[in-house]
C-alpha cells in the first residue's frame, strides 16, 4: 500500500481496482523511527513550501532550490490551486532566525502526465517559479541534480531531510531533520516481496530496515552523495500504508535524473 508523505490532506486517493492505496506520512499510526536534528542550514537547498489559509501561511511539504527562481517539488504538493509561498533558509519554522528568504510562487508547473488517481505510474514532479531570484549565500544554495538517466547502485548513501511528523496528531518537528536512506536497487525494490509492480524505473527507493527513518515531508529532496559531494536524486512520494520503516518498503522518491530535460524545456 501507498501513502503520500503530505501534512495536509487525510483523503485516501482512490486507485483501479487491485492498485494499491496511498498513504500519507504524517497520519500515520506509529512513531516514525530515525533521524536526527540537522545542523541548521546544512543543506541549504532545502525549502519549506507552504499555504495560505487566513493570514497566515503554514508548511505542508519540501522542495529543492533548483536554480535561483526554481523550486522542484511533487506533482502531489501542489495539485490543488492555493496560494503559496516558499521559504528558503530556515532552520525552526516556527522561529524567524534572520536567515529565511520569503518567496511567493508565481507560476505552478506539474508534469502533464501526473495523474492523482495512478498514483503508481510516477510523474510525481513539479516546478516552482518564485516571484523573484533566490540571494545565495552560507544558508541558500542551488541543489545539484544528477546527469540526466544517472541511476544510482544499491546501497548509495543518502539522507532525506524535512520538518515531518513524529506520531499521529503530534507537532511537524520544528527543527529540519535529516535521517540516513540507503538506496534500494530497482530489482530489489521492485520485487514481489518488496513494493513489486508499483515501483516503476522512474521512481527511486530508499531505505526498507527497520531502522531506517522517513520523516521527512513530501516534495523534498532525497540528498545523495556521489564522488564525495551531495547531488539531489529524489523528490519524496510515498510510503508503505504500514509504516514508513516497514521491512522491504522503502519510501519510494520521484527519480530526479529522470526528468532533467522535462525541467529543462520548463526553465528554459
Amino acid at each position: 500500500m501507498l501513502r503520500f508523505l503530505l501534512v495536509t490532506t487525510l483523503a485516501a486517493l482512490v486507485l483501479a481496482e487491485n492498485e494499491p492505496q496511498p498513504r500519507y506520512l504524517e497520519n500515520l499510526e506509529e512513531r516514525v523511527v530515525g533521524g536526527e536534528v540537522a545542523r541548521p542550514n546544512s543543506w541549504p537547498w532545502q525549502i519549506s513550501l507552504q499555504y495560505k489559509s487566513g493570514s497566515s501561511f503554514y508548511h505542508t511539504c519540501g522542495g529543492t532550490l533548483i536554480r535561483r527562481g526554481w523550486v522542484m517539488t511533487a506533482a502531489h504538493c501542489v495539485d490543488t490551486s492555493r496560494t503559496w509561498r516558499v521559504v528558503l533558509g530556515d532552520h525552526n519554522i516556527n522561529t524567524h532566525e534572520g536567515t529565511e528568504q520569503y518567496m511567493s510562487v508565481s507560476r505552478v508547473y506539474i508534469h502533464p502526465n501526473w495523474n492523482p488517481n495512478r498514483i503508481s505510474n510516477g510523474y510525481d514532479i513539479a516546478l516552482l517559479r518564485l516571484s523573484t531570484d533566490a540571494t545565495l549565500n552560507s544558508n541558500v544554495q542551488l541543489g545539484s541534480l544528477p546527469p540526466s538517466g544517472q541511476v544510482l547502485p544499491h546501497n548509495n548513501p543518502c539522507y532525506i531531510t524535512g520538518w515531518g511528523r513524529t506520531q499521529t496528531g503530534g507537532q511537524l518537528s520544528a527543527n529540519l531533520k535529516q535521517a540516513y536512506l540507503p538506496v534500494v536497487d530497482h530489482q530489489t525494490c521492485s520485487s514481489s516481496s518488496w513494493w513489486g509492480g508499483s515501483v516503476k524505473t522512474t521512481m527511486v527507493c530508499a531505505g526498507g530496515g527497520s531502522l531506517s527513518g522517513c520523516q521527512g515531508d513530501s516534495g523534498g529532496p532525497l540528498n545523495c552523495q556521489v564522488n564525495g559531494r551531495y547531488y539531489v536524486h529524489g523528490v519524496t512520494s510515498f510510503v508503505s500504508a504500514s509504516g514508513c520503516n516497514t521491512l522491504r518498503k522503502p519510501t519510494v522518491f520521484t527519480r530526479v535524473s529522470a526528468y532533467i530535460s522535462w525541467m529543462e524545456n520548463i526553465m528554459g
